[in-house]
C-alpha cells in the first residue's frame, strides 16, 4: 500500500514539473512580445499627443508607468496557473496546440487596460 501511496504522487509531481518546464519555455519568450505591444501603445500615446505629453512627464509619473509595468508582468503570470492546470489534465494534447489564443486574448486584454492609462497620462485636458 505505501508503493502505491508514493507512486501517485511521484508520478503526479512528474507530471507538475514537466507541465511548469513547459509553460515555462513557452510563455517567458513570448513576454518580450507582451511587453513590446505594451510600450508601443504608451510611446504611440506620448507621441500622438506630443508636446503636451512633454509638459506632464514627472518622476513620480515613470514611477507610476513602472509600477503599472510591474503590475502588467504580474498578471501576464496568471497565464501559468491555467496553462499548468490544463496541462495537467487529460487535454493536454490539445491544449498544448491552443494556448496561443489564450496569448491572444491576453495581450488584447492588457492592451486595452493600458491604452485607458495612456490616454489618460498623456491626452490634453478638453476645453470648452
Amino acid at each position: 500500500m505505501s508503493e502505491t501511496s508514493t507512486d501517485v504522487p511521484a508520478s503526479f509531481g512528474a507530471r507538475v514539473r514537466e507541465a511548469v518546464s513547459e509553460a515555462l519555455g513557452y510563455w517567458e519568450p513570448r513576454r518580450i512580445v507582451y511587453n513590446a505591444v505594451l510600450a508601443l501603445i504608451v510611446l504611440a500615446y506620448f507621441a500622438i499627443n506630443w508636446p503636451y505629453s512633454r509638459t506632464v512627464v514627472s518622476f513620480d509619473r515613470v514611477l507610476v508607468v513602472f509600477v503599472l509595468a510591474v503590475l502588467a508582468n504580474i498578471c501576464y503570470c496568471a497565464a501559468y496557473l491555467g496553462d499548468v492546470f490544463v496541462q495537467t489534465s487529460g487535454f493536454r494534447e490539445s491544449w498544448l496546440k491552443w494556448r496561443w489564443v489564450l496569448l491572444v486574448i491576453g495581450i488584447a486584454f492588457a492592451a486595452i487596460i493600458t491604452r485607458w492609462f495612456a490616454i489618460g497620462f498623456f491626452t490634453p485636458p478638453h476645453t470648452g
